[in-house]
């Protein structure tokens, strides 16, 4: 079996291009991810019924479906909703951060909980409110705690990325798919797309483990 590296060479900067629009999906989706499951863990773990019940059903509901079922939810139901036309990009976007959002919720939560409750109390004595003692002393600890789990995360978002290919977003599989559509070839479009996921998840692995030895 012959391997035409000219099939990946002509497709080059359609998957450079490809490349550049799922690290910027990535980077949104946990960038937005990450605020919104903040406030979810937050809820969550809240005493009210009222916020405690449905942060909870978001967990359960986001990490007990299928991110491809979410996706075409979010792309044929939500985003023409409010936009009144499909946008693979938004949809992306917006699909992604919002499964993320129930898995960051989870580190969230484990990081606060994992934070000695003296040190809680200790910033009652201090006059502390509890807003305060949460941004200023609980907060800061647990992101520390959790950087490894968020790179993680992070990794997975990447990945879980290429399912956007199948609303038309023009991502690095979409790419892959027009080339095994255009040439009839399977190893050369596939296999690219294997080893430009392989560097962008290894690089972000390196940087992570960097982030955590300055820690």
């Amino acid at each position: 079996m012959d391997f035409r590296f000219d099939i990946i060479w002509d497709y080059g900067p359609l998957l450079l291009k490809g490349s550049l629009l799922t690290i910027g999906i990535s980077i949104l989706a946990i960038l937005i991810g990450s605020i919104l499951g903040l406030g979810v863990a937050i809820g969550k773990m809240s005493t009210k019924w009222y916020l405690n019940w449905p942060m909870n059903g978001y967990i359960h509901f986001f990490r007990g479906t299928p991110l491809y079922v979410q996706i075409l939810i979010v792309h044929f139901g939500v985003v023409p909703l409010f936009m009144g036309q499909t946008n693979p990009i938004v949809a992306a976007v917006t699909a992604l951060a919002l499964n993320s959002a129930a898995y960051t919720a989870e580190i969230y939560r484990s990081g606060i909980q994992s934070i000695d409750k003296g040190q809680t109390e200790a910033s009652y004595s201090l006059g502390m409110t509890r807003r305060q003692t949460m941004r200023f002393v609980i907060l800061p600890q647990a992101i520390k705690r959790t950087i490894p789990a968020f790179g993680n995360e992070f990794i997975v978002l990447i990945k879980d990325s290429s399912l956007v290919a199948l609303i038309a977003a023009p991502e690095i599989m979409y790419w892959s798919n027009a080339m095994r559509g255009q040439y009839i070839r399977v190893w050369e479009p596939y296999l690219a797309a294997a080893f430009i996921y392989l560097i962008l998840t290894y690089s972000l692995n390196k940087l992570l483990s960097c982030i955590e030895r300055k820690l």
